[in-house]
């Protein structure tokens, strides 16, 4: 472990920082995973079984040293999908095949293509999502009873509202409580473990004052089993396959967007060495391959509880280690008293985790901007609350790249300058030609090849022998603007006008040599 690197400081000083620091994450994740699995529509042992596994082995093989993986807020609501359309079943194919994904991701050193994701986007999806999960909490929060999960939004919304008449004060009471243990706790006591506190303190109202009035995890999903989980292997078919490899790659790549995201607040926390983003892809990778064979769900860099590693004054993955370590063995001993934790006592924890994650500080300073990436940021955030995350990131993208393509056609400039006689010496002309001349900057690609095509046609139509274009300032070319170059050399060729290609970067010759375009022009009419 030495030999990686993330382990190189510890000792035996260091291992006792770890240790403290596990325990107090593992504190941290216990109450988070069984909300997070709850609300993804699955029995809370198995948010249990993902914090120990995935926590365990993204600490052993990830690329950050503090990383904390575990079931996190952002996954419920295309979780929560996949199980009201395919069955928890099949999540856990689809978390497997998403682990593989990840994997291929690593090898492919997908992490360092991971920071070109729009903002926009991001802030979108994520704010969607925060929604999601606060409104999902609404009917817990108020114990309304026959609530059932719909696929869409405005059917949730629905669904509470015909069930209003089916509210339930002691519920209430117990989610207000936790509410003020939320607001108030932090202010009094800043070092007690704030989400422990707001699901033990509102149980215990509730087993001391008013037992058996509101529904717990015992009475809904009859206890959290006093035993480690089973191995099974996902049943995994060709049709399956094909039916959820699209599920899994969502997965696959919010996973690696949040790990990636956490890994880098993780840096500027510790301000120490960078995180290896690849690495951390293939340990996030192994982690939700070998979740689902205990029955764990899929899993990523949890930046709370990464937060509170580094806080715990962490050093090494020692203190991943210690976490996932602790949580196993309060699962083993202390199982049992989950079964009278209330499902109100966690919809505050879940309403403040979607609240912190949704980002509204830099989502109303995005859609102030009123530009292009305010369209993005409505367009990726009403989307995925209204429809799904899938919908919303992929089209949100799409919206993202047109807003890029129209930003960059506008940097590329065709300007007429003035010809000079050195023009004539270097290039060969007759003093007596009539040259005309103009300046190209800025990216010429697929994007922007329409533009300098049109500038061209504007140019040629002012008669004169030779047109010289001065290539020095093209920051860019790809095979579209080859196909742009070669439109200008035929246009003036058709109509008996020499053209001459002046200061072409030598990077961007090679492309034109290897799209046969230089043989084309001529290295005569290339000009220094």
């Amino acid at each position: 472990m030495r030999n990686l690197g993330r382990f190189e400081s510890l000792n035996g000083q260091t291992a006792r920082k770890d240790i403290l620091a596990g325990i107090t994450v593992g504190i941290v994740a216990i109450p988070l995973g069984m909300a997070f699995a709850i609300a993804s529509g699955v029995k809370p042992e198995y948010g249990i079984y993902t914090t120990v596994i995935a926590g365990l082995l993204v600490a052993l093989l990830g690329g950050s040293r503090f990383q904390i993986a575990g079931p996190t807020g952002a996954f419920i609501p295309i979780l929560l999908a996949i199980v009201l359309e395919y069955g928890y079943s099949d999540l856990l194919v689809a978390g497997f095949m998403a682990g593989i994904f990840l994997v291929i991701m690593s090898f492919l050193k997908i992490g360092d293509l991971i920071h070109f994701v729009p903002r926009a986007v991001t802030i979108g999806f994520t704010a969607g999502i925060a929604v999601t999960i606060f409104t999902g909490q609404i009917g817990n929060f108020f114990g309304l009873e026959g609530v059932e999960r719909k696929e869409f939004f405005h059917e949730n919304m629905w669904e509470l509202l015909r069930n209003i008449g089916t509210f339930n004060g002691y519920a209430f009471l117990t989610a207000a409580i936790g509410l003020a243990v939320i607001i108030i706790l932090p202010r009094i006591a800043p070092r007690v473990p704030l989400f422990l506190a707001a699901l033990l303190i509102p149980t215990l109202v509730s087993v001391l004052f008013y037992p058996g009035h509101l529904p717990t995890i015992g009475t809904a999903y009859g206890g959290i089993p006093q035993q480690l989980p089973e191995f099974r292997l996902p049943e995994i078919t060709g049709s399956k396959i094909l039916e959820l490899w699209q599920p899994a790659l969502i997965i696959a790549a919010l996973g690696a967007i949040e790990s990636l995201l956490s890994a880098v607040v993780a840096d500027n926390m510790a301000g120490g060495k960078k995180s290896a983003s690849n690495r951390e892809l293939f340990g996030q990778g192994i982690a939700n391959m070998a979740a689902p064979l205990f029955g764990g769900i899929p899993a990523t860099g949890a930046i709370a509880r990464t937060a509170t590693n580094i806080r715990a004054g962490a050093v090494s993955p020692l203190s991943g280690v210690v976490q996932s370590v602790f949580v196993l063995l309060v699962l083993l001993l202390f199982a049992p008293f989950a079964s009278h934790v209330p499902l109100a006592s966690m919809a505050p924890i879940l309403m403040l985790v979607a609240w912190n994650m949704s980002g509204l500080r830099s989502f109303i300073k995005i859609s102030h901007l009123k530009t292009g990436d305010s369209a993005v940021l409505w367009v990726t955030f009403l989307l995925t609350v209204f429809v799904n995350l899938t919908v919303g990131v992929q089209v949100g993208f799409l919206l993202a790249v047109l807003v890029f393509l129209k930003k960059m056609s506008g940097k590329l400039k065709v300007r007429p300058a003035e010809a000079t006689p050195d023009d004539y010496i270097y290039s060969g002309i007759p003093k007596e030609s009539s040259l005309r001349t103009a300046r190209v900057e800025g990216p010429l690609f697929f994007g922007t090849a329409q533009v300098f095509e049109q500038e061209i046609e504007k140019l040629l139509e002012t008669r004169s022998d030779v047109l010289m274009l001065r290539l020095h300032g093209l920051s860019a070319l790809d095979a579209g603007g080859v196909a742009a170059l070669s439109f200008a050399h035929d246009l003036a060729e058709r109509q008996g006008v020499r053209l001459l290609f002046q200061g072409i970067p030598d990077e961007k010759k090679i492309l034109l040599r290897k799209s046969g375009l230089y043989e084309k022009i001529g290295a005569e009419n290339m000009v220094k």
